[in-house]
């Protein structure tokens, strides 16, 4: 069955890479997967060098048998669907990041239980960005450029970027911005290059501070995690204003150069179904999204 789901998935998007994305497991164990298929049925399933392309081709068998196993599967989707618990409409499933659950929203949540009492919260923490539609989301936190295909959207938070660290790396001698070179990097990798967040090497040249080798420093791919290393005292981190606001507010970390910030072209949006407009549990969950967001700005 792995196999056969492995199959699938790469042959509607001719990409081993798209297919465990989809199904959460890596590239690697995908074509693992179809090479044991294609041992026990006998056959190959993809042409997997065709010059002047990288993509993926499928065999005059596996076209034919595409149609078939797609339909298969939805079928069983279907069955399992009508097996499963009706689920109630007091449900309200909420999907974040690990990190602004950690940095944010855990810390406050219980305000919106207190309010609504009425609806049972099960909270979805993914580093993936997840289907609203293929996995019951009512209704979410992403940060981005708030252009999510299909999703109705609602901007939250903006936020800036800005250097922080434990108060401890003061006492040993950073006091101004080119003191940076002589302390560790924190590197926030969380999000893709292409993303337009801030990189050190960014921020430093958007402040004229040269001699830095920005390829030094830990470099980690969950932003709550950069945080604890910079209130552990293990480097300089470029801390996110939402993220960083409470380790600020009592003293776990400080901006050692309070002036020097940089905006950043991503914002915190409240995203739902468009069917859910009207919902009143997604409505009520947005209202006090921003209401929380307009108490900290």
């Amino acid at each position: 069955m792995n196999g056969l789901r492995a199959f699938e998935a790469s042959a509607r998007h001719l990409s081993f890479s798209i297919a465990a994305k989809e199904l959460n497991v890596t590239p690697a164990a995908i074509g693992q997967q179809v090479r044991l298929l294609e041992e026990w049925l006998g056959i190959k399933l993809f042409n997997r060098s065709v010059a002047g392309s990288s993509r993926l081709t499928l065999t005059k068998q596996a076209i034919q048998a595409l149609p078939e196993i797609t339909r298969g599967f939805e079928h069983l989707s279907s069955g399992l669907s009508l097996l499963k618990k009706p689920t109630s409409n007091h449900l309200l499933t909420v999907t974040v990041s690990p990190a602004f659950a950690a940095k944010w929203l855990l810390m406050r949540i219980d305000s919106f239980q207190l309010q609504h009492p009425e609806f049972d919260l099960r909270l979805d923490t993914n580093t993936r960005t997840v289907d609203y539609f293929s996995e019951g989301i009512d209704i979410g936190v992403r940060y981005g450029k708030g252009n999510w295909a299909g999703l109705s959207t609602a901007l939250l938070m903006t936020e800036k970027v800005f250097p922080v660290c434990s108060p401890d790396l003061i006492q040993q001698g950073l006091n101004k911005p080119e003191d940076i070179q002589h302390f560790p990097l924190l590197h926030d990798q969380s999000l893709p290059e292409d993303s337009g967040f801030p990189t050190w090497q960014g921020w430093l040249e958007s402040h004229n501070i040269m001699g830095v080798n920005t390829e030094r420093g830990l470099r980690i791919n969950n932003s709550a995690s950069v945080i604890q290393a910079a209130v552990s005292g293990q480097g300089i981190a470029l801390g996110r204003s939402v993220l960083v606001k409470d380790d600020l507010d009592c003293g776990r970390l400080i901006r050692p150069f309070a002036d020097s910030q940089s905006p950043v072209q991503l914002a915190y949006y409240v995203v739902w179904k468009p069917e859910h407009d009207n919902t009143e549990k997604v409505q009520a969950f947005r209202l006090w999204l921003q209401q929380q967001a307009k108490e900290i700005t």
